[in-house]
């Protein structure tokens, strides 16, 4: 039961990513193509909405469940490490069709392709936890 709650978040926003056609190959394919403003409005909005809920988060104070304080940790500033990183993810993006989340909704609408990606993603995590202290962080 306590997994419940989860699970009818993550099927609410799989339904929404079909029903605003996040995971439409066409659409991504517009998006790196930039031939539509579709994808960047949908991700533009998503932005928008985190800048917006992390400055209420700040503003008012807001803790989680245990009734701590929510507070971000600062990130390291670093130009070549991001691009890098946003490349790969990029590339992996566009060859897959999708992006991470949507893998398993596309998986889940009955694309039984994205099982070899899901398998190609764990396992490039995997070598990512192998290879992690040896990469400049």
């Amino acid at each position: 039961m306590k997994i419940l709650k989860f699970l009818l978040v993550g099927i609410f926003f799989g339904i929404v990513l079909v029903k605003s056609e996040a995971v439409s190959w066409y659409r991504i394919y517009e998006m790196f193509k930039f031939q539509s403003f579709h994808m960047y409005g949908i991700i533009g909005s998503a932005v928008l909405l985190g800048i917006l809920f992390i400055w209420l988060f700040k503003v008012f104070g807001v803790k989680n469940i245990e009734g701590n304080r929510i507070s971000l940790m600062p990130k390291d500033s670093g130009f070549v490490r991001y691009l890098a990183g946003g490349t790969i993810f990029g590339l992996g993006w566009a060859l897959a069709g999708a992006c991470p989340g949507p893998l398993y909704v596309l998986f889940g609408t009955g694309v039984i392709s994205m099982l070899i990606v899901i398998a190609a993603a764990v396992f490039g995590t995997f070598v990512y936890g192998v290879i992690k202290s040896k990469l400049p962080h």
